[in-house]
């Protein structure tokens, strides 16, 4: 493969290297949630901001660690991935914020993945349709275990993973409307909690790369809980998912140490 970086020593997209980096990884979309999760480090600096990749390198219980954005959707996710593993990291945990599906998902609650549905791009690149996208069990029960030591309300589940925000959000108006419509109710049926953008890409690579993933959410709201007439409150906060992904982190190190 051609060096793009041309022998600069980092990654090209990212634009960090091995001595920048933590074997653990927190991966938000938003870049501006970046020095938010960062703040939860000690003597957090920041190490790289290329495109719509920032990260911070800190501590946690003397632990080197890190957070990366990757933007939104699968494609820059699986770059983030590819180039982090490539720096040595091996445990990550995304966060970010979802739409619940199932009713009793509410806007304010955190959903952490046990799966996600594949209907999206990046993976086929990577496997074939048959081959599930799956989180890491040991961080599915890091984070689980963490939000129930903060007494956080959460649903654990299969999440959808999409490339089209819209395609979601208003389906009747695409010309592949119908179809979208059809495989939504099928998601439904199929007990789905919720759907988001970027963890299905993230398990399929980590599977490919031997390397530890999971996903937590804020359920920002529900559009199904609309539908049906219930409230559906919107929150925008993701401080609550956040320190559970957080909390993870340090039940996956203290794991570890043991």
């Amino acid at each position: 493969m051609v060096d793009y970086t041309e022998g600069s020593g980092k990654e090209y997209h990212i634009g960090v290297g091995p001595e920048d980096v933590g074997e653990y990884v927190i991966m938000p979309g938003d870049p501006k949630r970046c020095a938010k999760i960062a703040a939860y480090f000690d003597d957090a600096k920041l190490v790289g901001d290329s495109r719509e990749f920032v990260t911070y390198t800190g501590y946690l219980d003397g632990k080197k660690v890190s957070v990366t954005s990757t933007g939104i959707g699968g494609p820059s996710a699986s770059i983030a991935m590819e180039e982090l593993v490539k720096c040595g990291a091996h445990t990550f945990i995304r966060i970010g914020t979802c739409g619940g599906m199932q009713l009793d998902v509410k806007g304010g609650d955190v959903v952490v993945a046990t799966g996600a549905i594949r209907a999206e791009g990046t993976t086929r690149e990577y496997a074939p349709i048959e081959f599930p996208a799956v989180p890491h069990l040991d961080c599915v029960n890091a984070l689980v275990q963490a939000c129930e030591n903060l007494k956080v309300t959460h649903h654990e589940g299969v999440v959808q993973c999409k490339d089209a925000f819209y395609g979601q959000h208003r389906p009747e108006t695409l010309p592949n409307g119908q179809e979208l419509l059809r495989k939504w109710d099928a998601w439904l049926q199929l007990g789905a909690v919720a759907s988001e953008m970027e963890s299905a890409a993230l398990f399929i690579v980590a599977a490919y790369k031997r390397v530890r993933v999971g996903s937590c959410f804020l359920v920002v709201a529900n559009q199904e809980r609309e539908k049906a007439g219930l409230e559906n409150k919107q929150v925008h906060d993701t401080d609550l998912a956040i320190r559970v992904a957080v909390e993870a982190i340090r039940i996956l190190m203290a794991k570890e140490a043991k």
